[in-house]
């Protein structure tokens, strides 16, 4: 596992120890950014269940000027904490230990808004309706945000949520990427 492309290319990622996260894969990750970028010249980030911060770094790496980094499992925010430090974005990043609707909660209280919302919730217990309820209801995108699903790829999410227009669906083997950008009138 290693950052694609931009200021951090080739640098090799470390993954969280043990079998409760899936890394995504450096060609899923490629192809992630070639349809919402390829690079960014701004832009707040937010990775929920980021597991070894992979997706997150890569935006970073391509232009974002900020990532809040979040994973419940404290292997995963060591690792998340140690990649972040090899690629010298400490920073431009912020970690917490925490769960998707704690998290959440205390963004809210900070009156966050994002560009693009990184979302590879474990796949048996997918949130993904959920948790895109809660941006739309909770106004926590820029206009044109972009949100970013990761899931199983026999999961088929709505075409339209609120104010979330689907506007890429890709399989990938098992995995099936659901993109959705935030349309304002």
């Amino acid at each position: 596992m290693r950052v694609v492309s931009g200021t951090c290319k080739g640098r090799s990622l470390k993954a969280v120890p043990g079998s409760t996260t899936r890394p995504t894969t450096d060609k899923v990750k490629e192809a992630i950014f070639n349809m919402i970028g390829p690079y960014f010249e701004f832009g707040i980030g937010l990775d929920l269940f980021a597991g070894s911060g992979g997706l997150g770094i890569e935006a970073l790496s391509r232009g974002l000027e900020k990532v809040i980094f979040v994973d419940r499992d404290p292997k995963a925010f060591q690792v998340i904490k140690e990649n972040i430090a090899f690629c010298d974005l400490i920073d431009k990043s912020e970690v917490y230990r925490n769960d998707a609707e704690r998290a959440l909660k205390a963004i809210l209280k900070r009156k966050i808004k994002f560009d693009f919302i990184f979302l590879d919730p474990p796949y048996k217990k997918q949130q993904l309706v959920k948790l895109l309820t809660i941006f739309t209801n909770e106004n926590l995108l820029n206009p044109n945000g972009i949100i970013l699903c990761e899931h199983a790829s026999e999961v088929d999410l709505p075409d339209e949520m609120g104010s979330l227009k689907k506007i890429k669906h890709e399989k990938y083997g098992v995995i099936g990427i659901t993109i959705y950008q935030l349309i304002t009138l």
